[in-house]
């Protein structure tokens, strides 16, 4: 059975889909302790799941095939869950050599075959300059929608949440404070354990709730793997070479929760606790709001039932941390294949409490619009209407006089409005109006190519049809 560890603002309702498909959540937090009506084991973890930074979605990370048995619980949530394995996955170590050493507070390195890393200066022993190589380990892995690269570091590490083993530390040590701290290190001499020469352990928080059995058995865990992962790296130079891939001791996927995907969350995790509507899709919006969420469902019991099929109280939401009316927002236009484009920011002009919202974007000169095929020039303003929900957003093109240059129904899936940010993933096939009237469907090739390809499942190809063809219906009558 494979072993997971889940943390995050969607780990209630993953800890119920992970035990109903036959896994075993170990290392459970208190909150998740007390919501559940059995028992967690404090064991090692075959697989890690943690919530993204910005909360659109999670990473998995781990053994392969715990990584894959993961991945199939969730691949299949809502139509708008698409799931990813990395190229860069936790814990892989490459070559690597530096590319821009100027200004910050680290450098960017090549990792080979187009990839990139991050590597903070305060990480290297001495001064990094430009060509410089090093033999890095990643420390966090980046998702494929977000700009930030992978954060490398040029150590070895062995991590499995009780323990932690390290070429960059000597002895034993543990993240606890007091005699707790003591107790952990003291213990360790009681396990027979022969860890490798020129590794340190450190223990992490969750073994303090860990029998002395299961102490041992994540140190032998960590043990093993650390000695594979030497066997690997004695078959390759000693010094950095050329940079390229040299070890996955573990492999890293990404799943990206869309807002129909957030829902299906909701109705998870009304099976084991009370849940607001739209308690995933608030929580992903601020930090703040994950907070409030966590407050309102403490102090209130009410909601029943049937609360995850109620409406999501966008209106409350957005008063309270936005969108709101004046507000400057980005478009955050996703891709099936995990890329995440940005198509500017403009001003919130209009709002209304029904999850409706008008964004003004000025348009700088050059090139044309898409399949419109109209000039862009200096003084367009692009007018885009977003509802909260939709599968597919309306954008205007005005010249400076006034006219209209056209309309580009975007495709999509539901939007949902944050704070900062409106997000979807595009689905290829749209729909455009031309300034003469005439209504045609567009880039149906490129959702066919996508579906073929395995970017986008054959029940969303169809969905995104259907749309294309209610929204060129609507805008032809």
């Amino acid at each position: 059975m494979t072993t997971v560890r889940v943390r995050g603002i969607y780990t209630t309702a993953v800890t119920q889909l992970l035990a109903e498909a036959d896994c075993e959540v170990v290392q459970a937090s208190e909150p998740i302790r007390d919501r559940f009506d059995r028992s967690f084991d404090t064991l090692p973890a075959d697989v890690s799941v943690e919530t993204t930074r910005d909360r659109q979605g999670i990473e998995i990370s781990g053994d392969p095939d715990g990584v894959e048995t993961v991945v199939s619980s969730l691949e299949t949530l809502a139509i708008d869950a698409f799931c990813w394995t990395g190229d860069v996955a936790r814990g892989a170590v490459f070559d690597a050599e530096v590319l821009d050493a100027e200004g910050g507070s680290g450098a960017v390195v090549d990792l080979g075959e187009g990839r990139r890393g991050y590597l903070n200066y305060d990480d290297a022993d001495d001064y990094v300059d430009e060509g410089n190589r090093y033999r890095v380990q990643v420390h966090e892995p980046a998702p494929p929608w977000d700009d930030d690269l992978p954060l490398v570091r040029p150590t070895l590490e062995i991590r499995g949440g009780l323990c932690t083993l390290s070429r960059d530390q000597t002895g034993v040590s543990a993240a606890l404070r007091g005699e707790r701290a003591e107790e952990l290190v003291g213990m360790t001499t009681l396990l027979s354990v022969d860890v490798p020469g020129g590794w340190g352990i450190r223990w992490q928080r969750a073994a303090a709730d860990a029998a002395l059995e299961a102490m041992g058995a994540a140190l032998e865990d960590a043990t093993d793997r650390a000695r594979l992962l030497e066997d690997t790296l004695a078959e390759t130079p000693a010094e950095p070479n050329d940079p390229g891939l040299l070890a996955t001791p573990e492999t890293t996927a990404w799943c990206w929760f869309g807002r129909e995907s957030r829902f299906a969350l909701d109705g998870v995790r009304q099976r084991v606790e009370t849940t607001m509507p739209g308690h995933h899709r608030a929580k992903a919006a601020d930090r703040a709001a994950s907070a409030a969420v966590d407050f309102a469902e403490a102090v209130c019991e009410s909601f029943g039932d049937d609360g995850a099929d109620s409406e999501f109280p966008f209106a409350a939401v957005a008063r309270q941390f936005g969108p709101t009316a004046g507000d400057r927002l980005e478009i955050g236009h996703g891709k099936p294949d995990g890329r995440l484009i940005s198509l500017g920011r403009g001003e919130v002009t209009d709002w209304d409490p029904e999850g409706k919202m008008t964004l003004e974007r000025s348009m700088t000169g050059g090139g044309r619009y898409d399949a419109l095929d109209v000039p862009r020039e200096t003084g367009d303003v692009a007018v885009t209407k977003f509802r909260e929900g939709r599968w597919w957003y309306p954008t205007t093109y005005r010249a400076a006089d006034g006219t209209t240059k056209g309309t580009y129904v975007n495709v999509c899936t539901p939007v949902e409005l944050f704070p900062d940010c409106v997000r979807y993933v595009d689905l290829y096939i749209d729909v455009i109006r031309s300034a003469d009237g005439s209504v045609a469907v567009v880039d149906a090739a490129e959702l066919a190519d996508a579906t073929d390809e395995g970017l986008v499942s054959e029940e969303l190809a169809e969905k995104a049809t259907s749309v294309a063809e209610a929204v060129e219906r609507a805008l032809s009558g």
